[in-house]
């Protein structure tokens, strides 16, 4: 097969559509088309040999909605240290996108209403915990009063400042738990002097340590030469083709794998340099990841295990403690889920024998220097107090090292260590090395990020699905630069499946839900297991048997009913009030079906839609919350709320149809799509979900839905 390049094609393009395109101007079989990756504005095609030319010419200068594409064979290499200094000022872009969306917060006076600061808050509690660290507690200066909506959650870096000073001094700290009154914070500074009657701001800090590894992984990666570095970099960027060999043994897989999952295994575990797994929805990518890294284990392999986020790691380090591989966590335990902090580095350290040997050096420094300062009637013995100040500087001394010992021996015991991208830490690795790199959900992490755990690995797999979230970028000029894609789109783009395995049964969705997804985003490759693919709400028990609760799809449309979005001036996010009620309605139908409300969820991809519907739904337990908010997660029945409506037909960000990709995957058996066919319909996408839709029967309007 030979592989063409096109270019420029609009960011949201789904391989449906450029598999249509392809095959319907260059006439060739949609069959005999291979491999679609998508790469930033472009994508990478694979086509038969023989008919390189005559698809050349048909597509160089054709119209891909309303774009003049470039066709051309595909190129491979990236270039060499030049690529890494362009993604460094992407980097920059980035960080100036920050500033400026924080200065603009401060235009406004009160950044609370995006969400990233609380304001008004007293002290009402003081405590050790998480390794030691001080943790103070919280609430409103009305202290019956819940803290306004903000997007302050654990894991989150925030400033602690004090409200009404001149020269206000700023702590650092990260959010450790909430209620819906209280926010509970995490410092590594333990003598904090906070006045009692102070009152208090908190702010989301930006995370300038991440900023500064990635701009020294970048330095590093485009400097190497003549080491490992140096020659996975040349294989990454499409310099030196990718070697792969046979296990020295077979392997012996987990039985509950499928045949897809298996050979993705076998393939990780061969590959000499890098190896992909493709993970569409529901077809159990973590689990397999898992499996590679138990088998890597099991051969002896050292293995550090990342992903972009902090939920992400702990999922996967979850799952490795399940089938009986026991990670250590790198990272602050506020960040960590409160079930794998006893896995935290931190907390391995501070019950290791070193470590108690350590704090009993530190007491006995601390008494020498109290023993120091507090002679005042008898004049000491002249250089007494140098000596014991002396000493207690010994024993400090002594305590660093003894707990650095501890902190090396913990690591030297671990077969797997675990840690999000930028949490890899020089200082704390020294100069380690794995045999294998995982990057889970590669494919939401920029690919600087991706480069930091890869200075210190021989090989990589990276795990993902590009056709769902891409990373979120501020700036758009560093977006259209190419700090979008990910490192993993970049290998399947330059390899295609030379590289990479794709997951193909998928164990959530009945598969009505599912044929849409697979058709437009996966080739029509993905295809629903036996246990899931006829299932219904009306088998579950409990569930009453009616046409709602019988039926896998149903969209509703609004077209007509006057249901108009809204802009919220100050969030300028975008609501839609009549929407918002039919989804609520819909959801209460469900819960009168017998549907429990752990089983429901409301997605949409505006925050203000979210807001206004779970106040509606205050109380019933059912789970609102926005399509970035869903990655990675499923529900028995969802509704989706899309929100606009206007004349224009305008859709704004709904045109990143990898979000929508999301948001139409969570369902297990029951999907409801809230929308305004009159508007959706001008996007090629979703005339054809509207089309598939009509398809399967699953159509109906707003004006036949009960009251």
């Amino acid at each position: 097969m030979a592989h063409i390049q096109l270019d420029p094609l609009p960011r949201n393009a789904t391989p449906g559509e450029i598999l249509r395109f392809v095959a319907t101007l260059g006439k060739l079989d949609g069959k005999r088309i291979g491999k679609i990756a998508l790469l930033g504005n472009g994508a990478r095609v694979e086509i038969p040999d023989a008919s390189v030319n005559t698809v050349l010419k048909a597509l160089d200068g054709a119209t891909f909605r309303e774009r003049n594409v470039r066709a051309r064979l595909s190129g491979r290499p990236l270039g060499g240290p030049s690529h890494f200094t362009h993604l460094a000022k992407l980097l920059d872009c980035e960080a100036e996108a920050e500033r400026q969306r924080v200065r603009e917060l401060a235009k406004r006076g009160d950044a609370s209403e995006d969400g990233t600061t609380l304001t008004a808050l007293v002290l009402t509690e003081e405590d050790t915990g998480l390794g030691g660290r001080l943790l103070l507690t919280f609430v409103r200066v009305n202290r019956h009063e819940p803290l306004p909506p903000n997007r302050l959650g654990p894991g989150t870096p925030v400033l602690l400042t004090q409200c009404g000073t001149n020269r206000p001094a700023s702590h650092r700290g990260v959010i450790c738990d909430r209620s819906e009154r209280t926010i509970q914070v995490a410092f590594d500074q333990t003598d904090l002097d906070l006045p009692d009657d102070a009152t208090w701001r908190l702010d989301l800090a930006a995370d300038e340590k991440s900023r500064q590894r990635q701009l020294a992984a970048l330095a590093r990666a485009g400097a190497a030469e003549k080491d490992r570095l140096a020659a996975l970099r040349a294989v990454l960027l499409g310099e030196k083709e990718p070697e792969f060999d046979e296990p020295a043994s077979p392997l012996v897989i987990a039985k509950h794998l499928n045949e897809p999952q298996t050979d993705a295994v076998h393939f990780a575990l061969t590959a000499k340099d890098v190896a992909v797994i493709h993970g569409p929805p529901g077809t159990g990518k973590t689990t397999t990841v898992v499996e590679v890294i138990r088998q890597a284990v099991i051969r002896g392999d050292k293995v550090l295990a990342c992903a972009p986020s902090n939920a992400a790691v702990d999922n996967l380090l979850e799952k490795l403690l399940a089938v009986g591989v026991e990670p250590v966590r790198l990272g602050h335990p506020a960040r960590v889920m409160p079930g794998l902090r006893d896995r935290v580095l931190d907390i391995l350290v501070e019950s290791h024998p070193d470590a108690r040997l350590a704090r009993k050096y530190g007491r006995e420094a601390r008494a020498l220097f109290r023993k120091a300062e507090k002679w005042t009637k008898a004049k000491p013995i002249p250089g007494e107090k140098q000596s014991l100040r002396a000493e207690a500087k010994q024993l400090l001394a002594d305590a660093r090292r003894v707990e650095q010992l501890a902190v090396e021996r913990v690591l030297d015991a671990a077969s797997v260590i675990g840690a999000t991208l930028t949490g890899v830490d020089s200082e704390t690795l020294g100069q380690r090395r794995f045999d294998l790199i995982v990057i889970d959900e590669a494919c939401q992490s920029t690919e600087p990020a991706s480069w930091i755990p890869l200075l210190y690995g021989d090989r990589v797999v990276l795990a993902g699905d590009p056709c769902q979230l891409p990373p979120t970028i501020l700036s758009p000029e560093a977006a259209d630069e190419g700090l979008a894609i990910s490192l993993m789109e970049r290998v399947q783009a330059i390899y295609g499946s030379k590289v990479s395995r794709l997951l193909t049964v998928q164990y959530r969705m009945h598969q009505s839900i599912m044929a849409f997804s697979s058709g437009e985003f996966y080739n029509g490759d993905l295809v629903a297991d036996e246990s899931v693919i006829g299932h219904r709400l009306a088998d579950l028990p409990e569930v009453r048997a009616e046409p709602l609760t019988e039926n896998p799809m149903q969209f509703i449309d609004t077209a007509g009913a006057g249901y108009d979005e809204v802009l919220d001036e100050e969030t300028r996010s975008r609501f839609n009030p009549q929407e918002a009620g039919l989804a609520v309605k819909a959801v209460r139908r469900l819960l009168d079906a017998g549907v429990p409300d752990s089983g429901i969820a409301v997605i949409t991809p505006y925050s203000a839609q979210a807001k206004l519907i779970r106040e509606q739904l205050r109380g019933t337990g059912v789970e609102v919350d926005s399509v970035d908010g869903f990655q990675g997660r499923e529900k028995e029945a969802v509704v989706i709320s899309l929100v606009r409506s206007n004349p224009e037909g305008e859709i704004g960000f709904l045109s990143d149809v990898r979000r929508t990709n999301v948001a139409l995957t969570r369902a297990r058996r029951k999907l409801i799509v809230i929308g305004d066919s009159a508007t959706l319909a001008n996007h090629s996408f979703y005339k054809r979900l509207l089309e598939y839709i009509e398809q399967i029967g699953a159509y109906s309007s707003v004006w036949e839905e009960p009251l």
